[in-house]
């Protein structure tokens, strides 16, 4: 038997290397199968997208992603270029002279990997031929009308067939590791397989099918995993072949991963398998070379929110801007499985308490996401183009007041104030102040809704009465639409939104991962989410107190919907009673988690999965390393020291407490920051940190 390589987790500038550097890893190479490559449909386009980094720097040329060809996309994502590897040419080259159009490229994305795109519609002539195959190799039927599931055959049948070409060849056969995300690219390693190709295979499922289809039926999911018959429960929601093929890419696979613990336990129940590795979605985290850069943007972006509200708000516009906080919840349309059911529920009791407390300070709340519109509500138009004329008349008014103040200040005089505006300037301010004058209460939506009568989040808020009025202190816009900087409602694209606002809120009951939450950590936004999403779980797991973070952790799973509800309701209200300082203070610990959700420290997960893969479909050839599985000791934050600004547990008597008595509290940045960075040790390397002079807390407005 010839001597096996040894794979272990060692690495140098952070990026894994081969421990015998006898066996170069040329010899290997690496496939990512997706619907979602260069096509973005859901969050697995985000992970697949911000991985690809991480794994070209680790694989180079030897790195390939594998996914549908759409025109419309490809134009303006994908640079066409050949093959580099002749194998990989030659595969090709049989596929195209068979009558299959094959698209070869690099993505213009960060870390540029190849990609290499099926043209599903060349080959759909074979669909009934190859459905035919997949019947007698699984028994799995495809019924016609499901065009998703007929897609996915096609697409699968054609990466079987470029792996078994690519396998066949004798000269120079290199090992290959095939990794498939979720079920529409499930039939590609059924196939391969079936057909007992030497391809280590590997499957993510990202979250189950049948276990959205039954959150979203607001089924007690967690509490009664082990009792579903699930057979009866995938055939009555007409999903029966896809859950098998599903389960039959689990089966299938030399190694089975998913994406977070509370997933893996689903997976256990719903597709009876546990999972080998849990690889935890990470993102790109890119640090400013000025250490609170991201403080400025957040005020710069928080003063153009400021500048809808105005509009949005006209003629009702009795709360202070300053003391107005922005929450905002964003995602898919999933009214019960995003949490929106709660959020709206806490809202109400929030709105209670702020009136109860008689406080100063205002919520303004945005729903962002996409449903069936028609176009731009007229009021909400409407309100942005009075705030453009007042400010309009506001200038014209200043410049002249300013050249009269001017050149009475040139002749040493102190001007006549109630000479120096004039009968004309007097009626042109009267006028504006009639025309914000409105007659109906600002809109909760910006958009006309489609069948507005049956829409879930509207109707919640007709139950709950949370209709914009003077006395309210929780305002509610429903946005019912993706965030563009070319909006003439709210120019902001998303990033820019979040940086924006104070909170993000995710009170999700089906979150696999979670990306929205992570995406505000890594802005430094503090956030809400539930023990119930792999995000959630992830940080209980390595931060010792995730509130004085910024992660305020809803226990979904073990409390009741009413206890969860008031505990949502109490983090929300907590929040309103920071100070400006706490809030400053607690952005700048929730930024510094953003180096926890780094993919150069997330990807050793994913490496782990290839050298098991390796070393259970190769054992003559490779071994695993005893230290493997990845630990993370040694890779948790510990509660700060200082006076925490957590809400939770520095609950003030009076929400009208004084700014100025956290002045005192004991708060060093620079001592608790190099605390936390020791604390995150971990077999990578994260690289010198930008050092520089950091501005103190007090320079930045919240």
């Amino acid at each position: 038997m010839p001597l096996a390589r040894s794979l272990s987790m060692t690495s140098l500038n952070g990026l894994p290397q081969w421990e015998d550097e006898d066996l170069p890893v040329e010899d290997l190479l690496l496939f990512e199968v997706s619907w979602e490559v260069t096509n973005k449909v859901g969050g697995i386009y985000t992970v697949i997208q911000t991985k690809a980094k991480t794994t070209a720097d680790e694989w180079g040329e030897n790195y390939f992603l594998i996914g549908p060809y759409f025109e419309h996309n490809v134009k303006t994502q994908v640079e066409a270029c050949e093959p580099p590897n002749p194998a990989v040419k030659k595969a090709m080259d049989t596929m195209k002279s068979q009558g299959c159009q094959v698209f070869f490229g690099r993505w213009l994305i960060e870390g540029s990997p190849y990609v290499l795109l099926f043209d599903i519609g060349s080959a759909a002539w074979n669909l009934d031929r190859w459905k035919g195959e997949f019947w007698d190799v699984s028994n799995i039927g495809i019924p016609f009308h499901d065009r998703e599931a007929n897609d996915a055959v096609i697409f699968g049948s054609l990466t079987a067939w470029f792996l078994k070409e690519l396998s066949s060849q004798t000269d120079d056969k290199p090992h290959i590791i095939a990794h498939f995300h979720e079920w529409q690219a499930g039939v590609g390693l059924i196939l391969s397989r079936s057909q007992k190709l030497p391809v280590a295979t590997i499957f993510t499922t990202h979250a189950t099918l049948l276990g959205r289809y039954l959150c979203a039926a607001s089924i007690d999911f967690y509490n009664n995993l082990d009792q579903f018959d699930i057979d009866k429960e995938a055939g009555e929601r007409q999903i029966y072949h896809r859950y098998c093929m599903e389960r039959a890419s689990v089966h299938c696979a030399h190694v089975f991963t998913t994406v977070s613990q509370i997933t893996a336990v689903e997976a256990e129940h719903m597709l009876k398998r546990n999972p080998d590795v849990v690889t935890p979605n990470g993102l790109n985290i890119k640090k400013f070379s000025a250490m609170h850069e991201f403080q400025n943007l957040h005020s710069m972006y928080k003063a153009r929110i400021q500048e809808f509200v105005r509009g949005h708000f006209y003629g009702h516009l009795d709360f202070s801007l300053d003391k107005t906080l922005f929450f905002f919840i964003a995602g898919r349309y999933e009214f019960s499985n995003k949490g929106a059911d709660m959020f709206l529920e806490a809202l109400s009791r929030l709105n209670f308490l702020l009136r109860v407390h008689k406080t100063d300070v205002t919520v303004v709340v945005f729903f962002i996401m996409p449903a069936k519109t028609n176009n731009f509500n007229v009021e909400t138009l409407k309100g942005q183009a009075v705030r453009k004329q007042l400010w309009d008349t506001a200038q014209s008014v200043k410049e002249k007041f300013g050249k009269k103040l001017y050149n009475a200040l040139l002749k040493g005089e102190i001007p006549d104030l109630n000479k120096i505006l004039d009968r004309d300037d007097i009626t042109i301010m009267k006028r504006a102040i009639f025309s914000t004058q409105r007659h109906c209460l600002p809109p909760v939506t910006t958009h006309n809704m489609i069948d507005d009568g049956n829409d879930p989040i509207l109707n919640t808020i007709r139950r709950i009465g949370l209709f914009n009025n003077r006395t309210d202190r929780v305002k509610v816009i429903l946005h019912p639409e993706f965030l563009s900087s070319t909006s003439p409602l709210l120019p902001l694209d998303y990033e820019e939104f979040v940086r924006g606002c104070h909170l993000g809120v995710f009170p999700s009951y089906y979150e696999p991962w979670g990306y929205t939450p992570a995406e505000c950590t890594v802005m430094g936004i503090p956030s809400v989410t539930t023990n119930l999403s792999g995000f959630g779980c992830f940080m209980q797991e390595h931060v010792a107190d995730p509130a004085a973070y910024g992660i305020y952790i809803v226990d979904r799973r073990f409390l009741s919907p009413d206890e969860s509800c008031n505990q949502l309701t109490q983090f929300l209200y907590g929040f309103c009673q920071q100070s400006r300082r706490q809030r400053i203070i607690q952005r700048n610990r929730t930024e510094r988690l953003s180096d926890l959700l780094d993919w150069r420290y997330l990807g050793r997960y994913y490496m782990h999965a290839r050298h098991l893969a390796l070393s259970r479909t190769f054992p003559d050839k490779f071994e695993m390393e005893p230290s493997a599985p990845p630990k993370t000791e040694g890779f948790r934050y510990p509660r700060p020291s200082s006076v925490p600004p957590s809400p939770s547990v520095s609950q003030h008597s009076s929400p009208r407490h004084s700014e100025d008595e956290d002045e005192d509290e004991r708060y060093d940045e620079d001592e608790e920051a190099e605390r936390d960075r020791l604390n995150i040790k971990s077999p990578f390397s994260l690289g010198v940190l930008p050092q520089g002079k950091e501005k103190q807390h007090g320079e930045y407005r919240n």
